[in-house]
C-alpha cells in the first residue's frame, strides 16, 4: 500500500491523450454564469476541485455538483485532485443556506451533493448532507437531490462499533429522502489498497447493501474508474459484486491523471471496450448504465432520474 508521501514517476514524453478523450468546453458566458454564483456564495464544486473533464459541458447546461464540507479532504486517495490535509476547513453552519441560494439563483431542478471525507467530524459529514437538503427544499421542495457520499467510516475501537456508527450516519442521510444514493467503488478489489486509501472494497459494498435495506425505495448507484491497471474480467467481477448488493445504477469512466503526484494511467480503455462493459452491465440487471471515457459519477445525473 502506498504511503501519503508517494510521488509517482512522470508521464513518458511520448504519451498523449488518445483522440477519443475530448471534453466539450461550453461558451464563456455559460461557464461564467455558474462560476460567478459559486464564487459569490463562497462555495466549492467537485467540478472544479476534482478537475472534472466535463465541467464545461455541465456548466453550459447550468448544472453543478456541490462539494460540501470545504475543499480539504481528510483522506489521501491516489487518484483524486481534491486537496488533502489533516486540518480541514472548520465546520461552516451557514454553508447549507448558501448552497440553497445558489441552487435557487441558478434555477436548478436536479442537484448532486457530495462531500470531502470529513473523518474529523463526529458524524463524518452526514449532517452536511441533511442540512443542505433541508435548506434547498425550504426554498423549492420540487428540486430533486442526489447524494454522493463517502463511506462514513472511521475513528472506532472495533469493527462492530464502526459498523453501527456507519449505519446511524447512513440512516440519517436516507431519512432526508434523496432521489438517489450514490457511493463509488472506484476500482476493482485488487487495486483498492493503493487507489482508495482509508476505504475498502467490502466496506463500500456493505454501505450500498445497507442503503437498499434501509430505504428500498431509493435507488443506489456506484461507479468505477478504468485505466488504473485492472483487467476486463476484474471489472466484470466488480459489476457482479455491485449487483449482488442490488446496486441499480452504474457509471464507468476513464481515469485521467490530475498531476504527476497522482497514480499514473496504466492504459486508456477504448470506446468500444466501454460499450462492451456497458452491455454486460445491462445484462447483469442494472437499471441505468453510463459507460464511456468521459463519464463521471454525476455526468447527466438528472437524466437518470
Amino acid at each position: 500500500m502506498a504511503s501519503r508521501s508517494t510521488r509517482y514517476s512522470a508521464i513518458p514524453p511520448a504519451e498523449r491523450l488518445p483522440a477519443w478523450i475530448h471534453a466539450p468546453i461550453g461558451t464563456t458566458s455559460q461557464l461564467e454564469a455558474v462560476q460567478g454564483v459559486v464564487r459569490q456564495q463562497r462555495l466549492h464544486t467537485i467540478c472544479e476541485e476534482g478537475r472534472c473533464p466535463n465541467r464545461g459541458e455541465c456548466y453550459a447546461a447550468g448544472t453543478a455538483t456541490f462539494l460540501l464540507g470545504g475543499p480539504i479532504c481528510t483522506r489521501s486517495c491516489a487518484f483524486c485532485q481534491v486537496e488533502k490535509g489533516s486540518a480541514p476547513t472548520p465546520f461552516d453552519p451557514a454553508e447549507a443556506e448558501r448552497v440553497a441560494e445558489a441552487v435557487q439563483t441558478l434555477d436548478l431542478r436536479y442537484v448532486v451533493l457530495t462531500t470531502v471525507a470529513r473523518d474529523d467530524l463526529a458524524d463524518h459529514g452526514a449532517g452536511l448532507f441533511t442540512a443542505a437538503m433541508a435548506a434547498i427544499r425550504r426554498r423549492n421542495p420540487q428540486v430533486a437531490i442526489e447524494v454522493l457520499t463517502p463511506d462514513f467510516w472511521g475513528g472506532h475501537g472495533n469493527a462492530a462499533e464502526g459498523l453501527a456508527a456507519q449505519r446511524r450516519r447512513l440512516e440519517a442521510v436516507l431519512a432526508a429522502a434523496p432521489v438517489c444514493f450514490n457511493h463509488n467503488l472506484e476500482t476493482v478489489e485488487r487495486l483498492q489498497g493503493e487507489v482508495r486509501r482509508g476505504a475498502t472494497y467490502r466496506r463500500s459494498l456493505g454501505l450500498l447493501a445497507a442503503a437498499r435495506e434501509l430505504a428500498p425505495g431509493i435507488p443506489t448507484k456506484s461507479g468505477l474508474m478504468l485505466g488504473l491497471g485492472e483487467g476486463f474480467e476484474e471489472v466484470v467481477q466488480a459489476l457482479r459484486d455491485l449487483r449482488a448488493v442490488d446496486c441499480q445504477r452504474l457509471t464507468l469512466g476513464q481515469y485521467l491523471r490530475p498531476s504527476l503526484a497522482h497514480i499514473p494511467v496504466a492504459r486508456y480503455w477504448r470506446p468500444e471496450e466501454f460499450a462492451a462493459l456497458g452491455a454486460i452491465a445491462w445484462d447483469l440487471g442494472f437499471s441505468q448504465v453510463r459507460s464511456g471515457p468521459l463519464v463521471r459519477s454525476s455526468y447527466h445525473a438528472g437524466e437518470q432520474a
